[in-house]
C-alpha cells in the first residue's frame, strides 16, 4: 500500500468522479484509475461501484475512507513537524526567551533539557512585566515567552500553547497559630492583612486570589504596600500578622524558618503557557523541554 494510492482513493471518494479527482491531483485520469485499481487488488475488495453514469463508494470503501484519511493526516503532520524542526534548528543560534518569576528549579530543568536537544543554541533570558513581554514577542524582540493566567485565544499576533499549571501556596508567619495546620482554608485568613502586588503588575495572579477570597466569603484586608517578594517575605518572617501567596516552586527553594508555607484546601493555581508569534514555527524543542517530551503536536 502506497501513499499515492491512498491520495488517489481519497480524491475520488471526495469528488465521486475520476476526472475531477485527476484534475484535483494534477494527474491524468488513467493514472488515478490505475492507482485505485492497484489499491483494490492489494486490499482484495472493491472500493467503488462504477457505472457509466456514476461513481459511488461501496460499503467497504465507506469503511476504509476514514482510515485512509487518518494515514494522510499523519503524513501531513509528520511533514509539518519535520519542517518546523528544520526551521528551528536552522534558525539563528540564539533563543530569546521571556521568563516569569516563580519558576524555581523548573526553569533549570527546562534549560538543561533544551541544551541537550539543541547544544548549538544559546538561550538568552529576558525578564519583563507581562505587557512588555507580550509586546516584545509581537514585534520580534523575543522568540518565545512564558505567560501565566488566561490568555486571549483570538490574539492576532500571538498564539499560546499551555504547558503546565503553577501551584500557589500561602505564606504566613511561622509563629502564627494557623501555621500549625497542615493546610489552610482561605476563610481562616479573613482577619489577616493580605500583602499582594498591584493588579497592573500581575492581573492574573491578583484576580485569582481576589476571586478565591470572594468565593470564601470575604474581601481581604489590604496589607502594607508591596515592593518585592523578598521584602514581603521579610516582613512576614518578622512576625507581622499578614499573609501572601507564593509559587510552590519558589517556596521549595526558600529557606526561611520564620515563614510557614501551607497549601490551600481549595487549590490555587495559574495555567502557564508558551507564547510565540503566529507567523513563526512552533518551538517544538522548547515545548518538549517544558513538557518532558509528552507533547506531540498542536
Amino acid at each position: 500500500m502506497e501513499l499515492r494510492q491512498l491520495r488517489c482513493f481519497v480524491a475520488v471518494a471526495e469528488e465521486l468522479h475520476f476526472g475531477r479527482a485527476a484534475e484535483k491531483l494534477l494527474l491524468g485520469q488513467p493514472a488515478v484509475s490505475q492507482q485505485v485499481r492497484r489499491l483494490e487488488r492489494e486490499l482484495r475488495v472493491e472500493l467503488f461501484d462504477r457505472s457509466p453514469r456514476h461513481v459511488r463508494l461501496t460499503p467497504a470503501g465507506e469503511r476504509f475512507l476514514p482510515a485512509a484519511r487518518d494515514v494522510l493526516s499523519a503524513e501531513d503532520a509528520a511533514r509539518t513537524l519535520a519542517a518546523d524542526l528544520a526551521a528551528e534548528l536552522a534558525a539563528p543560534a540564539v533563543l530569546r526567551l521571556g521568563t516569569i518569576t516563580g519558576l524555581g528549579e523548573r526553569l533549570d530543568l527546562i534549560l538543561d533539557t533544551y541544551r541537550r536537544q539543541a547544544p548549538d543554541v544559546r538561550v538568552e533570558l529576558h525578564a519583563a512585566p507581562v505587557r512588555e513581554r507580550l509586546a516584545r514577542l509581537a514585534d520580534g524582540r523575543l522568540d518565545a515567552g512564558f505567560v501565566r493566567g488566561a490568555v486571549a485565544e483570538d490574539d492576532p499576533d500571538l498564539r499560546f500553547i499551555p504547558v503546565w499549571q503553577d501551584e500557589l501556596v500561602i505564606a504566613l508567619p511561622a509563629r502564627h497559630p494557623l501555621a500549625a495546620q497542615p493546610d489552610l482554608d482561605l476563610g481562616e485568613l479573613a482577619e489577616l492583612p493580605l500583602q499582594l502586588t498591584e493588579r497592573r503588575n500581575h492581573p492574573a495572579l491578583v484576580d485569582l486570589v481576589m476571586d478565591a477570597c470572594a468565593q470564601a466569603g470575604f474581601r481581604p484586608l489590604p496589607g502594607p504596600p508591596h515592593s518585592t517578594l523578598q521584602d514581603t517575605l521579610a516582613s512576614i518572617g518578622s512576625g507581622t500578622p499578614m499573609w501572601t501567596v507564593v509559587y510552590a516552586a519558589n517556596a521549595r527553594m526558600t529557606n526561611a524558618h520564620r515563614i510557614a508555607f501551607r497549601p490551600c484546601r481549595t487549590p490555587l493555581a495559574l495555567p502557564t503557557s508558551i507564547a510565540v508569534r503566529r507567523s513563526a514555527p512552533l518551538p517544538r524543542l522548547l515545548l518538549e523541554a517544558c513538557t518532558g517530551g509528552r507533547r506531540s503536536r498542536r
